[in-house]
């Protein structure tokens, strides 16, 4: 089940958000003598309803799920409670984590390396479950937020459940730290100002996926899987473009649409893009794209390797093979990894140094075309395709157009046009035009506001709807990571 399904959308969105209501209820009747607000049905309800929506595309992996929760569970105890045997806790949870990650999604790719090397190894084939690689760096950081003492320990297993599971970000990001919800766990207020902004986000999000780039994935796939034998070079130039643009979308909105909905139910989880294609140098890219990803790999891998203090250089080049590795068990991931690892660390050492000299508009082509690239490297894992795609985006194709690629830019204008457009702050300048030039006790800024999300949120759910009837292209891009 994926959020941009009609199912999810008109089926289990709703019995859910009934559900919830009713258990706040019970929690206010139970809390009547109680001078603390309860949370134990609501959190509850989230916890059966989270655990649903993992069991619908794969039932079995529900219990890995559930025993890598209850590993971390009694690993975060024991760090707790036994001063002489935190860093042995600590460093039996770490590693049964990472066993486990690895086996379910790097096993196979092991062998498969060593059997091309000749030697006699079996391929296993593991199928990899959904959002393991988001729920195993969650549980990563609890244990090394308890373990820093940066945050309490859960000593409610259904608690601990609810962070690691909870459906809003569980297979497609983004990465919550536990410090970041800790607290909301226990207690939390929702306004009335909190779900409209939430389901106003949660519409944003639908119609980035579903009126952007599921659209976008026709063009990409039309010349990057379809027509990839007879890709002219403008064809392939369209092809990629498409692809950057649908990533953007794709993923964006399904974070877009995870902190909504976490914003209707009280919790509060971070950015994970902040207009990326805006950048000024690849630097300055990965500040603003996958955001907590870049800082999960920080704070707890780069700084404590040494960061900027000591073999900065090795740490970078570290940070980025895990960066590659982290999105899936392919050769390609790590060059792209390594690929843009060696960028950051040369502009550390030139760019960055003479940044404010250069204009801005060189900063951003010079930023966008190494991006491009850096896609192409990302989206083909058989590399005898990825050699026949940059022959013809270096303009060694056979032919330089044809009417195909004529026809992907005239046909699609409007798309094109609407999808760079969003690819810019484009909310935050209406709403610097409007609302914000009323006072924020203004009578006339809270009614532009409400009817202006309700609009908005009405019109992009109608077409999604109208999309997605009959749609065949509708799977996120990052579930398989």
């Amino acid at each position: 089940m994926v959020f941009s399904d009609l199912f999810f959308l008109f089926a289990f969105l709703p019995a859910f958000f009934i559900v919830y209501m009713l258990a706040a209820g019970a929690d206010r009747l139970m809390g009547r003598n109680s001078l603390e607000p309860q949370f134990r049905c609501r959190n509850l309800a989230l916890v059966v309803f989270s655990l649903i929506f993992y069991a619908w595309g794969e039932p079995v992996y529900v219990f890995l799920m559930l025993f890598c929760v209850l590993m971390n569970y009694m690993a975060g105890l024991i760090i707790d409670r036994q001063e002489a045997h935190r860093r042995a806790a600590l460093v039996v949870g770490l590693t049964c984590n990472i066993l486990i990650l690895a086996n379910f999604k790097y096993l196979g790719f092991l062998a498969q390396t060593l059997s091309d090397v000749g030697l006699p190894v079996s391929v296993p084939h593991i199928s990899l479950p959904i959002g393991i690689s988001f729920y195993t760096f969650q549980s990563i950081s609890y244990l090394i937020d308890v373990y820093r003492r940066e945050s309490p320990v859960q000593r409610r297993f259904v608690n601990l459940l609810l962070y690691i599971s909870m459906f809003p970000q569980l297979i497609a990001g983004p990465i919550v730290r536990y410090d970041t919800v800790a607290r909301e766990i226990s207690s939390r207020h929702v306004s009335a100002d909190d779900v409209a902004e939430g389901m106003f986000r949660f519409f944003l999000g639908l119609g980035k996926k579903v009126i952007l780039a599921n659209q976008l994935s026709e063009i990409s796939d039309q010349f990057l899987v379809g027509g990839l034998a007879h890709l002219t070079t403008t064809g392939a130039w369209i092809g990629i473009v498409a692809y950057t643009l649908q990533i953007y979308f794709d993923f964006s909105g399904y974070s877009d649409m995870a902190i909504g909905l976490g914003r209707c139910l009280g919790f509060h989880f971070n950015e994970n893009f902040k207009h990326p294609y805006c950048c000024t140098s690849i630097s300055d890219f990965w500040r603003r794209w996958h955001i907590s990803l870049g800082s999960f790999f920080r704070d707890y891998v780069y700084i404590p390797m040494g960061g900027n203090r000591r073999h900065q250089v090795w740490n970078i080049l570290v940070v980025w093979f895990l960066t590659g590795m982290w999105h899936g068990a392919s050769w390609n991931f790590i060059l792209w990894g390594l690929y843009f690892g060696l960028i950051v660390m040369t502009e550390k050492y030139t760019l960055l140094r003479v940044i404010d000299r250069i204009p801005r508009l060189v900063l951003h082509v010079y930023s966008l075309l190494l991006i491009v690239v850096g896609w192409g490297i990302f989206y083909f894992d058989n590399f005898r395709h990825m050699a026949q795609f940059f022959r013809a985006f270096t303009g060694g194709a056979a032919e330089f157009t044809n009417i195909v690629s004529d026809a992907a830019l005239t046909d699609n204008f409007w798309l094109w046009v609407v999808a760079i457009a969003f690819c810019l702050p484009v909310r935050r300048w209406a709403t610097s035009l409007t609302v914000e030039r009323l006072s924020e006790e203004s009578l006339l800024r809270s009614v532009l506001t409400f009817s202006g999300r309700t609009l908005v949120s009405l019109l992009l759910l109608g077409m999604s709807v109208c999309l997605l009837v009959g749609a065949t292209n509708n799977a996120f891009i990052y579930t398989r990571f």
